[in-house]
């Protein structure tokens, strides 16, 4: 397991794996809102929780359709999924290696990302810790959604429309979060909220993608 997540880790670093790309459209979004929106620091101040979470879901999205496309090509999948190595544990180490090379860079650039957007003091501990907390969510909805899509020619479009319905969820109780610790108000209900649903997927939905990785590649 430690030896394929340090392949992953590898592969999207060296071979176009994603690892920066999703940071690189984040400060994209971050630097042209103000742009958009005006420069009123009132404004951008109340909006910033929302632009930053769904800048985040964005940017994880750029990346979901490598998850497995490189090792579909190479032919290597193949041999994973036939290796002693549980398919689910597989699913999960995959799932593992896109949030550190897609959610954790997020998390960690937050907080200068936060300052380009105004967003208040008061909001930068909750911001952070409602990315770290959901953003897991989204890379192990993505990996099931690119485990349907694996081996399709041009399924990123495909994947995009069946992923991002399930990342509403996810959506609305961390920006929620974020925007309640931003005005000095109570966190503690969507925390719990985005917690479970974090929890609820990983323990789910590896069994899932890992199902229908099998079928995929009957």
């Amino acid at each position: 397991m430690i030896a394929l997540l340090i392949r992953d880790l590898r592969l999207a670093i060296r071979a176009g794996g994603g690892f920066g790309l999703g940071l690189a459209f984040f400060l994209i979004v971050v630097v042209l809102v103000p742009f958009g929106v005006g420069p009123e620091t009132g404004l951008l101040a109340r909006i910033a929780p929302g632009i930053l979470w769904l800048g985040a879901l964005l940017a994880c999205l750029l990346s979901l359709d490598r998850i497995f496309a490189l090792d579909w090509e190479d032919g290597s999948l193949d041999l994973v999924a036939t290796s002693p190595l549980p398919l689910e544990g597989i699913v999960s180490i995959k799932a593992l290696a896109h949030w550190l090379t897609t959610g954790l860079p997020l998390v960690v650039a937050t907080p200068l990302f936060g300052l380009l957007l105004s967003l208040p003091v008061a909001g930068y501990v909750p911001m952070v810790l409602s990315l770290l907390i959901g953003t897991p969510a989204l890379s192990v909805i993505g990996t099931f959604g690119a485990a349907l899509t694996v081996g399709l020619k041009r399924g990123g479009l495909l994947l995009s429309l069946l992923v991002l319905p399930l990342y509403v969820p996810t959506l609305i109780f961390g920006a929620e979060m974020a925007r309640r610790g931003a005005e000095g108000l109570e966190t503690t209900t969507p925390m719990m909220m985005l917690a479970g649903i974090s929890f609820g997927v990983m323990a789910l939905l590896p069994f899932a993608s890992a199902a229908v990785l099998r079928v995929n590649l009957r």
